[in-house]
């Protein structure tokens, strides 16, 4: 559950301006980040593999999974520049989409679609409220349940990985990302500690949804909080996952990537940084790599559950 402080940000939230907010966040995180080098941006215990894993399909080395949250309208603008990049180098992805904050296109939506990408729903509003409360949940449920039957979505990811795994059985839904194998620098900070998924079982009766915790850090805290200017970090990272055989999931967001040749506004990082990773991947891990769907993966682990340890 959300603590008491977070309520009070979250109602304070839109009073304060959003350079403020980033200041603020880019002074936390610095102090995070030189507490939390035992286990950011590897934390050890996650490399354990499930017991029973036969692997990953066609005895790939591991998965590489790529999700863009499209937090605004300013995001949304950006997708097809960033669809046609995973395009162009041989990657597919999810672009999930705010409901209710901003005018969601369905053109972008069949289009994406068509050219082999996949859609999910990421929360209602984006405003920090959506697990306050059980009532105000439950309500917002049927909601988020209408545009997963109209976009015909299958995946859920929360916003800024606020989450009641058990409340999310609400959800009509095969998989969700709200977890993480290790970031203490988000608002719930507590890891998952693993970089495999598994499955979060329902209560009477209820099928269970697969949770695919992302495993790379965010773009938008190496490069805008953290100010980064290189991937070194993520190449760290997704090395290591390989050398566990785990899944490499990254969440990229079009809304702070500038794609063009001018100077970076306060909340944005070159494209090139992220089309770096997926050089990388490419180059050095040809071959070696199952790029899915996140509905495609939630699958092939959904049907190899019984052969799971939970």
């Amino acid at each position: 559950m959300i603590s008491f402080s977070k309520v009070i940000f979250y109602s304070l939230k839109p009073i304060i301006p959003r350079r403020l907010q980033i200041f603020l966040r880019e002074r936390i995180v610095l102090i995070k980040r030189s507490r939390s080098k035992e286990v950011w941006p590897i934390d050890p215990r996650a490399g354990r593999q499930p017991k029973g894993w036969s692997g990953w399909p066609n005895q790939k080395q591991f998965a590489f999974v790529l999700l863009h949250d499209v937090d605004t309208k300013r995001g949304q603008d950006k997708c097809r520049q960033l669809m046609a990049l995973d395009e162009a180098k041989g990657f597919r992805s999810l672009f999930s989409f705010v409901p209710e904050r901003y005018d969601v296109s369905p053109e972008l939506r069949k289009e994406l679609v068509k050219r082999g990408f996949e859609v999910g729903v990421h929360g209602l509003k984006h405003d920090g409220k959506l697990f306050l409360s059980r009532e105000g949940f439950d309500r917002a449920a049927v909601r988020i349940n209408h545009y997963l039957r109209e976009w015909r979505s299958v995946g859920f990811v929360s916003p800024s990985m606020h989450r009641n795994l058990d409340w999310m059985h609400e959800l009509n839904i095969e998989y969700d990302t709200s977890t993480f194998d290790t970031d203490p620098f988000e608002p719930e900070p507590d890891g998952i500690a693993t970089i495999f998924p598994f499955v979060v079982r329902g209560k009477s009766g209820q099928p269970g949804y697969v949770e695919l915790p992302y495993t790379l850090p965010q773009d938008f805290t190496l490069f805008v909080l953290m100010k980064e200017k290189t991937i070194d970090i993520w190449k760290k990272k997704l090395d290591w996952i390989v050398q566990h055989g785990g899944m490499a999931l990254v969440i990229a967001h079009p809304d702070y990537m500038n794609g063009k040749q001018k100077n970076c506004l306060p909340e944005e990082y070159p494209i090139r940084l992220y089309e770096e990773l997926l050089e990388y991947v490419k180059t050095r891990y040809e071959g070696q790599y199952w790029n899915p769907l996140p509905k495609e993966l939630a699958r092939f682990w959904k049907g190899n559950e019984k052969d799971l340890a939970p």
